[in-house]
C-alpha cells in the first residue's frame, strides 16, 4: 500500500526548539512540511513562517489544529502549555510529537492520559531524544542481548557550560535529570521507585541561592542503584555520558572521543557547547522516526505512560531535594494501552 501524501505538520512554540525543528523539517528529514506555526508572539510566528513556502502563521494553537491543510501536530513550547495543547490536538484525533516535559506535574500528565484513552489508542509521542541517539541505542542494543547480563547500576554525567538565566534549584531535576529519568526506565526497563538528592557545596561558577552539582540517585523495581551527577555550570562544555554495570560486565557511552588531534605541543579534541549541537542526530532521528510512522498511521517510540512516570518521579526527586532524604515515587496502575512502549 502507497505511504500518505507528504505530512502537513504545525508547529508549536517558535523558541529555540520550535523553530530549529521547523527547519529540520523543511531541510533535513522527508515525507513531511510545515504548514502553520504557532506562537503568543505574533511577530517571532510570522517571522519563522515567512520563511517556509505556503506556511501560516497563528498565535492560537486551536486555530492552527482546525485549519484544513494540518495533519500533524509538533508542539514545542513551554512545559506549562502543553496540557491545553494537547487536549485540543486530541479533540482533532490528531498525531501530536510533544516535546518534554509531557506537563510540569503528574496530575497534569494524568489529565492528558484519560484524554487518550478516551481515544481509545496512541496519539502522542514523547520528545525523550536520547533514544534515538546512535550511542544510547546501541547501549539499549547490548544490553537487550544479555551478553552482560543482569544490570545491577548505572552511573550518569550531565553537565552543561552554565545555566540559562532564571534557573533555580529545582530545574537542574525538572529540566536536566528528566532525561535521565527516562534513559534509565528505557535502558533498565525498570520503574524508577525513589528518588534520593545529594547536596555537595555548591560551585562558586552557580548563581547565588542555586544548589549546583546535585548528585541524586534513583532506586528501580528491577533492583538496580542508578546515580547522576548533574552539574549545569560546570563552564567548561556539555558533557552527557552513562556507564551500565552488569554482572558480566560494563559498557559506557558518551566519552566523545570520536576525533582527537595531536599538534603544536598538545592533544585533544573539542566539546560540544549545547544539547542541539550534542544531539542534533538524535533529533533528526526522532522526528523522522515520528514521521515515517504518522505516515503509516501509527505511534511508535516514548508515550504518555512515559512522560507521566517521568512527571511522577521529578516530583518525587524535588521534594528529596527540598526536603532532603528519600521519597518514594507514586505511580497509579498503568493502563493495558500502555504495556508495551
Amino acid at each position: 500500500m502507497a505511504q500518505p501524501a507528504t505530512l502537513q505538520v504545525a508547529v508549536v512554540g517558535t523558541g529555540k526548539m520550535g523553530a530549529d525543528h521547523v527547519r529540520r523539517i523543511q531541510r533535513v528529514i522527508s515525507g513531511a512540511r510545515v504548514t502553520a506555526v504557532v506562537d503568543v508572539d505574533a511577530e517571532r510566528a510570522k517571522a519563522v513562517a515567512a520563511r517556509v513556502e505556503g506556511c501560516t502563521a497563528y498565535t492560537d494553537p486551536a486555530a492552527a489544529m482546525a485549519a484544513a491543510d494540518v495533519d500533524a501536530v509538533l508542539i514545542a513550547s513551554p512545559g506549562p502549555a502543553h496540557e491545553a495543547a494537547l487536549l485540543t490536538a486530541f479533540e482533532h484525533d490528531l498525531p501530536v510529537l510533544c516535546e518534554k516535559p509531557l506537563t510540569p506535574d503528574a496530575a497534569s500528565a494524568l489529565r492528558v492520559m484519560e484524554a487518550e484513552l478516551r481515544l481509545g489508542r496512541r496519539r502522542l509521542q514523547v520528545g525523550f531524544m536520547r533514544r534515538y541517539d546512535a550511542e544510547y541505542m546501541k547501549l539499549k542494543s547490548l544490553l537487550g542481548t544479555g551478553q552482560l547480563g543482569r544490570p545491577l547500576m548505572l552511573h550518569n554525567r550531565h553537565r552543561n557550560v552554565a545555566s540559562p538565566p532564571g534557573w533555580r534549584s529545582e530545574m537542574l531535576i525538572n529540566d536536566s535529570v528528566v532525561h535521565e529519568m527516562d534513559v534509565t526506565r528505557w535502558l533498565l526497563g525498570h520503574e524508577i521507585t525513589a528518588v534520593t538528592v545529594l547536596r555537595p557545596a555548591p560551585s562558586a561558577n552557580a548563581p547565588d541561592q542555586m544548589q549546583d552539582p546535585q548528585f541524586v540517585v534513583f532506586e528501580t523495581d528491577g533492583g538496580a542503584i542508578v546515580d547522576v551527577e548533574i552539574f549545569v555550570n560546570c563552564g567548561f562544555g556539555y558533557q552527557v555520558q552513562a556507564e551500565v554495570v552488569c554482572e558480566r560486565g560494563t559498557a559506557r557511552i558518551g566519552d566523545g572521543h570520536a576525533m582527537v588531534t595531536n599538534m603544536a605541543g598538545r592533544w585533544g579534541g573539542t566539546i560540544a557547547q549545547d544539547f542541539v549541537e550534542r544531539f542534533a542526530d538524535a533529533y533528526d532521528r526522532e522526528v523522522q522516526a515520528w514521521v515515517d510512522a504518522t505516515r503509516r498511521g501509527e505511534v511508535t517510540g516514548p508515550g504518555v505512560w512515559d512522560g507521566y512516570a517521568v512527571a511522577a518521579v521529578c516530583e518525587a526527586g524535588v521534594r528529596a531535594l527540598e526536603e532532603g532524604g528519600r521519597v518514594e515515587v507514586e505511580l497509579v496502575e498503568r493502563p493495558a494501552l500502555y504495556d508495551v512502549s
